[in-house]
């Protein structure tokens, strides 16, 4: 007998609605009718409230088979998660490329590094096209950690394309404006970002 021929007998043997059943399991009703439509399986720790809720055993309710299957999709599903969470604190590392002294200020005798703030040496537009895309990938970061918490995947797929192109931009731009050391930063930045993403896809 397969799991939702399994749960739809059990349930009706104690004579509950799909509306009962996902209130005491704490899942929703739609959840229930997919699994007993055979659409979709639970996830570990539904199962375990499952094979609690009715005093059967996990092995009871699916072959081991599939319930390692169950277990493999759900740690891929929890590592790319973790992948997107980091690639959004990446991101928000952003804001070293403005408090760390990256910057060449011209003093007297030597030359200092500044942070951004105190940053002089360039154009008024150099200055304003880094905050501009700092503040924008900072930004980028909150949202992308928004995003995979509310598994919206549809925007996420957006929001980190956006992310790498914005990267890719700052890195190049840095480059162009000369600044070494806050280049060299963003470089390691998008490709620590790069590499998350290829493991998480």
């Amino acid at each position: 007998m397969e799991f939702n021929e399994k749960l739809k007998e059990l349930r009706s043997s104690r004579g509950l609605t799909q509306e009962e059943l996902a209130e005491a399991l704490f899942v929703s009703r739609t959840a229930i009718s997919k699994w007993e439509s055979g659409k979709g399986y639970p996830s570990i720790d539904s199962l375990k409230e499952i094979s609690t809720f009715f005093s059967v055993t996990i092995d009871e309710l699916l072959s081991g088979e599939k319930l390692l299957s169950i277990a493999e999709k759900e740690n891929k599903s929890n590592m790319q998660n973790l992948c997107s969470i980091l690639i959004g604190v990446i991101d928000l590392f952003h804001f070293l490329l403005i408090v760390l002294p990256l910057y060449p200020k011209s003093m007297k005798e030597y030359i200092a590094s500044v942070n951004l703030f105190g940053y002089t040496e360039t154009s008024a537009f150099n200055r304003i096209v880094y905050w501009v895309l700092f503040f924008l990938l900072m930004l980028i970061g909150a949202a992308e950690i928004i995003v995979t918490q509310l598994k919206i995947e549809k925007i996420y797929k957006m929001v980190i394309g956006f992310s790498i192109l914005l990267g890719i931009a700052a890195v190049l731009f840095l480059a162009l404006t000369g600044e070494t050391y806050a280049t060299a930063l963003a470089f390691l930045l998008l490709v620590l970002k790069a590499c998350l993403y290829m493991k998480e896809r």
